[in-house]
């Protein structure tokens, strides 16, 4: 599932390619792509007919694009699950097999479609959280800001994961302590910070934790810089452009291949129906606690 790095990615290529731009015409080709609109698609359709986008915000894994002409505070949210793509495309290219949703502008030039394989992402027309000055959709007020947002508060961070009763990695996985964190960049961040995915979070001191946020957001980064973390053509940008830091990653998808560090094979372990992958020797396992 694209993570913090690859969502930026798209939010950027939707700021240059789409803001300012008048929806001429809406189409929707899957009504499970807009599962989230109460109202369903026809509804979907006229409440973004005739408006201008803005410019695209994000917070943690999800987008939300401002709406001019709709009153006030409503934005196009979406959000990409496993397999969505949200790609700029000339009229004239054809349709891609798995398209979901297409905005045509009224200026006639590169059109925007939502293309999704499995269906798990979305699109919806929200009313902005009430008096909130970023104008943050509703459904995702309670997400916490991501490492890469300035307004990220690292010392309530710091003091809210060592007071949780939970271990290091599910909370990293935490979108209400922590967002955009997702388990390749929770399991990068680990393996910089030489701590085991199951260690309790109540036994990190505050160096470590002040160490491990420092490593998240070194390592996330690092990978937008790059375009983020592509395995496969799912994750792609608003072009259709695939990320490079999969070349970069320690940890994540190198079983049995040597650690950076140290040499030792790195291992894959069961975790929560995903895998985690540590180095047996850099990232020790806690006391009386398993590998999975």
């Amino acid at each position: 599932m694209p993570e913090l790095p690859e969502v930026e990615v798209v939010r950027r290529g939707l700021a240059t390619w789409v803001a300012g731009r008048t929806v001429a015409d809406v189409q929707v080709l899957h009504p499970r792509a807009v599962r989230r609109q109460p109202a369903g698609a026809a509804d979907f359709t006229a409440r973004l007919t005739g408006t201008t986008l803005g410019t695209a915000q994000r917070r943690g894994k999800y987008l939300w694009v401002p709406l001019a002409g709709t009153g006030a505070g409503f934005s196009l949210i979406g959000h990409l699950g496993m397999s969505g793509q949200l790609l700029v495309q000339d009229p004239s290219v054809p349709d891609e097999t798995h398209l979901r949703v297409r905005l045509r502008f009224a200026d006639g030039g590169r059109e925007l479609r939502f293309v999704d394989q499995r269906t798990f992402g979305g699109l919806a027309v929200e009313e902005a959280e009430d008096g909130d000055p970023e104008g943050t959709p509703v459904s995702i007020a309670h997400i916490a800001r991501d490492p890469l947002d300035a307004r990220f508060d690292d010392a309530a961070f710091v003091a809210a994961l060592r007071a949780k009763r939970t271990t290091v990695k599910r909370a990293l996985l935490d979108q209400t302590l922590i967002s955009g964190v997702g388990n390749i960049y929770a399991d990068e961040a680990l393996w910089r910070s030489k701590l085991h995915y199951d260690r309790p979070t109540a036994t990190l001191t505050r160096p470590q934790a002040l160490l491990l946020l420092a490593n998240a957001r070194d390592v996330m980064s690092a990978a937008l810089a790059v375009g983020g973390t592509s395995f496969d053509s799912l994750y792609v940008n608003v072009n259709g452009e695939s990320g490079y830091f999969s070349r970069d990653l320690d940890a994540y998808g190198r079983e049995q291949e040597p650690c950076r560090r140290c040499g030792t094979p790195i291992r894959r372990a069961a975790w929560m129906n995903r895998s985690s992958y540590f180095c047996p020797r850099c990232q020790r396992v806690p006391r009386a606690r398993s590998e999975g």
